[in-house]
C-alpha cells in the first residue's frame, strides 16, 4: 500500500491521540507510530522532533482554537476584561470537554501537580501572553521594577487559577460539568475583586462553594 504523503500536523495529532486512547500508552517509537499509520517517518519530523513536543503542541492547539473562536466573535470584542476572561474559560473548557478522554489521560499521571507538567508548558506561554494583552487594571505602583514584579505575579496567579480550574474539571462528576461552570464564574469574580481590592462578598461566596464541594467529597 502506498504511503500517505499529504499529511498535515492535524493528521499526525489525530493519529497520536487515537493511538494513546486505544492502547492506553504512547507509541513505542516514531518509526512504529508512522508504520502503524502508513506514512513515512520523516513526515513526523517535519512537524515535531519528539512525542513530548507533540503533546505540548496539543494543549497549545486547544488554546489557539479557543482564541480563534473568540476573535471571530463581535460580542467578545465589546466585552470588558472580566467577561473576556470568562469567555476564554468557557470556550476553552468546551474544547477540553470535546477532547476529555485524551486530556484526562495526558494529565492523569500527576494531576495533583499540574504546575510541574512539561506537557502544559506551551499552553502556559500562550495563556500568559493572553493575560498580558488583556490589560487588566491593577493598582499603579509608579515604579518600573515593582511594575515588572506585579506583571509577573499577575500572570503567575492567572496561570495558577487556570490549573486549579483544570484540576476541578478533571475531578468534576456533575452533569455536563455544571459545577465547573459555577467554579469558573465564582473564581473569576473573586480574583477580579481581589485585584480591585473590593470588599469580600464574592470571595466569601466562592469560599462557601469550595467548602460545600469539599464536604461532599469527604
Amino acid at each position: 500500500m502506498a504511503k500517505k504523503k499529504n499529511l498535515t500536523q492535524t493528521d499526525i495529532i489525530s493519529f497520536y491521540m487515537d493511538y494513546v486512547l486505544t492502547h492506553d500508552k504512547k507509541p513505542n517509537s516514531v518509526y512504529a507510530f508512522a508504520k502503524d499509520n502508513n506514512f513515512e517517518e520523516q513526515k513526523f519530523y517535519e512537524f515535531f522532533n519528539s512525542f513530548e513536543l507533540l503533546e505540548q503542541s496539543i494543549f497549545k492547539i486547544f488554546f489557539d482554537n479557543t482564541f480563534a473562536i473568540l476573535e471571530k466573535s463581535e460580542d467578545y470584542h465589546s466585552f470588558d476584561v472580566r467577561n473576556k476572561l470568562l469567555s476564554f474559560y468557557f470556550t476553552f473548557f468546551e474544547i477540553l470537554t470535546a477532547n476529555r478522554s485524551y486530556v484526562v489521560h495526558a494529565l492523569s499521571m500527576d494531576k495533583n501537580k499540574l504546575k510541574s507538567l512539561k506537557t502544559l508548558s506551551h499552553l502556559k506561554e500562550s495563556f500568559s501572553h493572553f493575560i498580558e494583552n488583556l490589560d487588566i487594571q491593577t493598582i499603579d505602583l509608579k515604579q518600573e521594577k515593582l511594575e515588572k514584579i506585579k506583571s509577573k505575579a499577575l500572570k503567575e496567579s492567572a496561570w495558577f487559577q487556570l490549573l486549579v480550574t483544570l484540576k476541578f474539571w478533571i475531578d468534576d462528576t456533575s452533569t455536563s460539568f455544571e459545577k465547573t461552570d459555577i467554579f469558573i464564574e465564582k473564581s473569576v469574580q473573586a480574583s477580579f475583586d481581589l485585584i480591585d481590592t473590593t470588599p469580600l462578598k464574592s470571595i466569601i461566596d466562592f469560599g462557601k462553594f469550595l467548602y460545600k464541594e469539599k464536604m461532599q467529597t469527604n
